[in-house]
């Protein structure tokens, strides 16, 4: 991939604009503040409630989305995915102007045509590759987390300058800021989600633990083996690779690893992995997901209920009181 360097004219030209948060969650706020402690002129758009109150507890001057719109130069559209293509047509679409950048930090609403940009407003992508709390501790530490960025519409011919001036502002030029597209950012971003990251992993993990219970060991020690633990290895992983990894723990674990890990790796299981992205390419996965949000996310909720109410949950619970009453 091909990594962008940020001059001092793109954060100069960055810096003289204007910039309206729009969605003040967890990457809203991280990004707000970190945009605020580089030298950023920004503002926070939200829908009143306990969001548009911690904007300004924060010391944000924080107005109604629409208002924000019309303040701002910088348009970052933060809002969850199922909800940001309502609230653009509502509160954002009626008010844009020449001149003005829809900066994204995901390509779901435009690669799926969601949301579709009038022609004289630059549309951009600056996508940090960590959840709000990282993205903001790391730059409290000096640090950054890298972000993807893509042009998609250049209407003023300074978007990518835009795009660039954004993601040094949040960190990413302490990190890495790579060249990409709205279609491979999203793409790859719901794969990994779905199949490894809060999809794939989650449910090994799982079946593990229940397989451990279900032959006779308590459940909290089948937690400790086949949950606790994966942080300290997928930390080793993030730092140096899965060479190290294999370094780190015990003769033991890589060989037991290495030798029975892939028995996991069917053909079955890679041609499931293979719908999993045949689904997120074709938009029929995004299509579900709105449709859900817009029948009122029922479903969902009862799906997030029933994964609360598991063994496995019961199981960490437990195992975690352990560890506070030791370390009381």
């Amino acid at each position: 991939m091909n990594t962008y360097t940020v001059s001092p004219a793109d954060e100069q030209y960055f810096l003289s604009k204007r910039i309206a948060i729009l969605g003040y969650g967890s990457q809203g706020r991280a990004q707000a503040l970190n945009l605020r402690d580089s030298g950023a002129d920004v503002i926070v758009g939200n829908r009143a409630g306990k969001s548009f109150d911690r904007a300004a507890e924060d010391g944000f001057a924080v107005y109604s989305v629409s208002d924000a719109v019309q303040k701002a130069d910088v348009l970052a559209l933060l809002f969850p995915d199922e909800s940001a293509a309502d609230i653009y047509a509502e509160e954002i679409a009626p008010y844009l102007r020449e001149g003005q950048t829809l900066l994204f930090a995901h390509g779901f609403n435009i690669l799926y045509n969601l949301i579709q940009p009038p022609k004289f407003v630059d549309v951009v992508l600056a996508a940090p590759k960590g959840v709000g709390p990282m993205v903001r501790r790391l730059y409290e530490e000096g640090g950054g987390v890298a972000s993807l960025v893509s042009v998609h519409q250049d209407a003023s011919g300074h978007a990518l300058q835009t795009a660039l001036g954004f993601a040094a502002a949040i960190g990413s030029s302490r990190s890495a800021i790579l060249e990409s597209t709205f279609k491979d950012e999203t793409e790859t971003d719901l794969f990994g989600e779905q199949a490894i990251i809060c999809g794939g992993i989650p449910a090994l993990i799982e079946a593990a633990v229940d397989i451990l219970i279900e032959a006779g060991y308590p459940p909290e020690l089948a937690y400790s083996e086949c949950a606790h633990e994966v942080k300290l290895v997928i930390d080793l992983i993030y730092a140096k690779g899965f060479g190290a990894m294999y370094d780190s723990v015990s003769r033991t674990a890589s060989y037991g690893g290495i030798t029975r890990g892939k028995r996991l790796i069917s053909e079955r299981l890679k041609s499931d992995m293979k719908e999993i992205l045949r689904e997120v390419q074709s938009g029929e996965f995004a299509e579900e997901w709105v449709a859900e949000k817009r029948a009122g996310s029922g479903h969902f909720r009862e799906l997030v209920e029933n994964a609360r109410e598991s063994e496995m949950e019961k199981a960490g619970i437990a195992f975690r009181k352990i560890l506070e009453t030791k370390n009381e």
